[in-house]
């Protein structure tokens, strides 16, 4: 391999590529990043057998070649040079780089030991980077971090023509968001599940000025692929059975309240306080204001009221304010509407751009309240 590369490129291509490398791979040889030159490019690949990614530059190259280097000490290495353009060439068993007045060279890798990428699938459909991106992230809110059912830090994807749907749950919330997308074939229905950390990872690195392309084989349901601005991530899927949370969902909710969202998180953190770690903030609606209030009398309390669009009868419900927080955040509206049956039952939340107006079903977010003493 001999080949010129801009360094600032080159950075970005490896700092981008060796993000998923695992801190204790199951073999030495998944630590490191292939380089593969040729025809004018230089490619980067990365691979721990649940997820790959690959990207490419422009390079002048003299040689063709392929090596394997250790990943993060490349990423370091890259991400030191100096601006301009770098040099690349193998010697025996060494990668050299050289850059201005600056020369590393890397013990490379045995290039055979390294396992073969997964084949990218065909298309599935595409849809605009940053409404991918913020979908992602609010559906994410709900994903399981620890627990022993894997399907419960997993993603559910279920597609239907030209309507896309993502659902998570931790068993204590569910969070769901839904968008629009081009699909490569309209009559395609079916259900994904991916890991939520994966997909997160995925949505937050990706370039927003381009489509995302999501790739899928129904033959061979183990691998969904993403592309965008010319790189390529893959991951496999988990097998597993989602729960069935769809009936979750009320048709009708007796009780409704719209608030000001920003005035209700600002309330929620002020009064989460005084409360101690897992205890409940109580919200007490009533003559069109709600009343929120931690703590015990015993202890230290807090208090504070804010205006409430109420339609329904007065209720106190009381839930965990992180959970709170976390799905009135992810909300994008000016205001929430709560939706409740009573203060045992799941409350939606959602979001609408008028005090007055309707809500928006984009994004729904269920919480089951918490038991408290009055």
């Amino acid at each position: 391999m001999k080949i010129e590369v801009d360094s600032a490129a080159f950075a970005d291509a490896v700092a981008w590529a060796t993000r998923i490398l695992p801190a204790r791979p199951a073999v030495p040889i998944l630590s490191g990043i292939k380089l593969d030159a040729h025809d004018g490019e230089l490619s980067f690949s990365t691979f721990d057998y649940e997820k790959s990614a690959r990207d490419h530059v422009e390079a002048s190259v003299d040689e063709d070649g392929t090596v394997v280097v250790l990943g993060k000490l490349l990423a370091d290495i890259a991400k030191a040079l100096p601006q301009g353009t770098i040099s690349l060439g193998t010697t025996n068993s060494r990668l050299s780089i050289s850059g201005g007045k600056s020369k590393f060279s890397l013990q490379l890798m045995p290039y055979e030991d390294y396992p073969a990428l997964p084949e990218v699938p065909q298309d599935l459909g595409q849809v605009d980077a940053d409404t991918f991106s913020h979908a992602v992230a609010k559906a994410a809110v709900a994903v399981a971090h620890e627990e022993n059912r894997v399907v419960l830090k997993g993603i559910r994807m279920t597609i239907d023509g030209e309507k896309v749907v993502l659902t998570s749950t931790d068993r204590f919330r569910l969070a769901r968001a839904s968008f629009n997308w081009t699909p490569s074939n309209p009559d395609f229905e079916g259900t994904i599940l991916i890991d939520g950390a994966v997909i997160k990872d995925i949505s937050r690195s990706i370039d927003t000025s381009s489509n995302v392309v999501m790739g899928y084989d129904s033959e061979k349901s183990t691998l969904l692929s993403f592309s965008n601005a010319g790189r390529q991530s893959t991951a496999q899927l988990i097998d597993g059975e989602f729960p069935a949370v769809d009936g979750l969902f009320v048709d009708e909710y007796p009780i409704h309240a719209v608030i000001n969202r920003s005035e209700l998180i600002s309330a929620i953190t002020r009064v989460a306080l005084v409360a101690e770690k897992n205890a409940p903030i109580r919200m007490v609606f009533s003559n069109n204001e709600v009343q929120l209030s931690a703590g015990s009398a015993d202890e230290s309390q807090a208090h504070e009221v804010i205006d409430a669009q109420l339609d329904g009868e007065a209720i106190t419900v009381a839930f965990n304010p992180a959970y709170l927080k976390e799905g009135l955040n992810a909300i994008d509206e000016p205001y929430v509407r709560m939706k409740m049956v009573n203060a045992a039952r799941a409350v939606e939340f959602n979001g609408q751009q008028d005090i007055d107006g309707d809500e928006s079903l984009d994004y729904r977010y269920l919480l089951v309240p918490m038991r408290f003493i009055d």
